[in-house]
Formats: structure tokens, C-alpha cells, sequence
């Protein structure tokens, strides 16, 4: 299982770091807070220090939750029970103080990752990497960010997403996405261009081109998975 750790004391980080790859979790570090949004999700488990140093932990939760299901467990500094409260407010599954043992830490990962396997994913959620795409209430999150996109931009990103392996034609698109054949002559030129429009839309506002990758003579496929 890969664990990330959100640490910014770095010798805390290196030992709790070689006691986890003892036990058999492949375990990286962000010694940020920006490094862990950009990181999370490539990982099975997020543990969470609160205490970094350039953004609050609390925040970051909230930022990730928005986006994605990975288990988060804090660590904190400060054992009140607001700071707990808080914690699993923010989204947090558990929470757990400074000075801890690596027994209790451990078995908390385990309560925790069993609890996560028994919830089914939400089949209204696509979630691909820091994007998160919720069909039931057709909203677009991307780091936690809300991305507003028109109806067919958001069809057409949840098609493609849907796939993301998959080499998706114009045609197949254009009848999914608008309900209608490319044709053939001006006809389907303009229908073409209809959507290479609304591809730049997304990509624009997704802000990077490759999430949406175009295939020469073919169509589009989702360009992050």
C-alpha cells in the first residue's frame, strides 16, 4: 500500500518513514502542503501532519476531500478535543497526537483502510487524480478548486473520463455528446469545429492541454489517469 506522509519536520518525517517500510508501506513524503495537494493522488492513504509550514492542515483536508476519497489520517501537535473535532470536520477519518506509538498508528491504518474498503464508490463520481467530476450534481472540481463549465463542456469532459484508457472518435463524441452524426460536406465541418470548440473550452479551463489529448485522424481520448 502507498502511504503519503504530509510532513514538514524532517527528521520526524525520515523515522516515521523507514518504520512504515518496515512493515511493508511503500512511503512517500511531501514536506509541504503544496507538494501534498499536488501529490495525493497518487497514493492509498494520506498521513496528515497539521502543523506545516506553508499551508494549515485543516485546509488542505478540506481541499482534498473536495476532490478525493483517500483516507486521511491527521497527526497533530495539539491533543485538545477541538483540535479533533476539527479534524474530522475538515474531512479527516481519524486523528491522532503527538508523541504517538507505531503500534497504535499502525492499527489505526488498519481501521481505517478496512472502513474505506467497505464503502462502495459512488457510481455519480468520477475521481482522476486532483479532478473530480460528479455527475449527480454536475460540478467540476479540480484541486479542490470549483470549475464552472456549460452543460455540453461538461457532458463531453464526463464522456471522456468515463474512458480514460480509450481512443474516443468524433463521431462517437458528436453522437454521445450532441446527440448527432458528424455528416458529411459544410455540414459536418461545422460540426466538427462545434467540437474542437468545446475541447479548447475544457482544456482552457482545466488549465493544462493534456487532459485532453487529441488523436490524429481518429478523435480525443482523457489525457491523466
Amino acid at each position: 500500500m502507498q502511504v503519503l506522509l504530509a510532513e514538514s519536520d524532517a527528521a520526524h518525517a525520515g523515522t516515521l518513514q523507514q518504520s512504515l517500510r518496515r512493515h511493508g508501506y511503500d512511503v512517500g513524503i511531501a514536506s509541504n502542503g503544496v507538494a501534498a495537494l499536488e501529490s495525493h493522488g497518487e497514493y492509498d492513504l494520506m498521513l496528515l501532519g497539521l502543523e506545516l509550514i506553508d499551508i494549515d492542515g485543516l485546509e488542505i483536508c478540506r481541499a482534498v476531500r473536495a476532490s478525493s476519497e483517500i483516507p486521511i489520517i491527521a497527526l497533530t501537535a495539539r491533543d485538545t478535543e477541538l483540535d479533533r473535532v476539527l479534524s474530522l470536520q475538515a474531512g479527516c477519518d481519524d486523528c491522532l497526537a503527538k508523541p504517538y506509538g507505531f503500534r497504535e498508528l499502525a492499527a489505526r491504518i488498519e481501521a481505517v483502510m478496512r472502513r474505506s474498503r467497505r464503502q462502495p464508490p459512488s457510481v455519480n463520481r468520477i475521481v482522476r487524480g486532483p479532478l473530480s467530476i460528479d455527475r449527480e450534481s454536475r460540478e467540476v472540481h479540480l484541486d479542490g478548486r470549483s470549475i464552472a463549465m456549460t452543460r455540453k463542456e461538461f457532458d463531453l469532459l464526463h464522456v471522456l473520463a468515463s474512458e480514460p484508457r480509450a481512443v474516443l472518435s468524433r463521431e462517437r463524441l458528436m453522437s454521445e455528446v450532441w446527440k448527432e452524426t458528424r455528416g458529411t460536406g459544410a455540414v459536418g465541418r461545422q460540426v466538427s469545429r462545434t467540437l474542437d470548440t468545446h475541447v479548447n473550452m475544457v482544456r482552457q479551463k482545466l488549465g493544462d492541454h493534456e487532459w485532453i489529448v487529441t488523436v490524429r485522424g481518429v478523435g480525443f481520448r482523457f489525457g491523466h489517469y
